[in-house]
C-alpha cells in the first residue's frame, strides 16, 4: 500500500535550488534531477524501510547520477521527506526537522 507523501518546506526548497543549479550548468540537467529524485522517491514508497538508518529513524537513499541522498522518515500512513542533501553539506544539518 502506497503511503502519502509529505515534504519539509526547506526539503522542497532544497529540490527546487538544486534543480535551479544543475540547470544553470547544463541546460536539462535540473529535470534530469527532479526526474531523479521522482524515481528514488518511487523506490521508496514501494520499499521504505530499505534504506539505511542514519539517525534516529531517518533514512537515507542517496541518488545514483547526483550527489544527493533523500532524507526521509516513515510513519504508519506517511512517508516525510525531510531533505534533498548535497553529500558535500556538512552531515545532519537536517536533524533539526524531525
Amino acid at each position: 500500500m502506497k503511503k502519502r507523501l509529505s515534504f519539509h518546506e526547506l526539503a522542497e526548497q532544497e529540490l527546487n535550488n538544486a534543480a535551479a543549479f544543475y540547470d544553470s550548468r547544463q541546460h536539462g540537467l535540473g529535470p534530469l534531477f527532479i526526474r531523479q529524485v521522482q524515481e528514488a522517491i518511487l523506490l521508496i514508497n514501494a520499499n521504505p524501510e530499505s534504506a539505511q538508518i542514519v539517525k534516529g529513524n531517518a533514512r537515507s537513499k542517496p541518488l545514483r547520477r547526483f550527489p544527493h541522498n533523500i532524507i526521509y522518515f516513515v510513519t504508519p500512513n506517511t512517508i516525510r521527506i525531510l531533505a534533498i542533501a548535497n553529500q558535500r553539506r556538512g552531515p545532519f544539518y537536517w536533524d533539526s526537522r524531525v
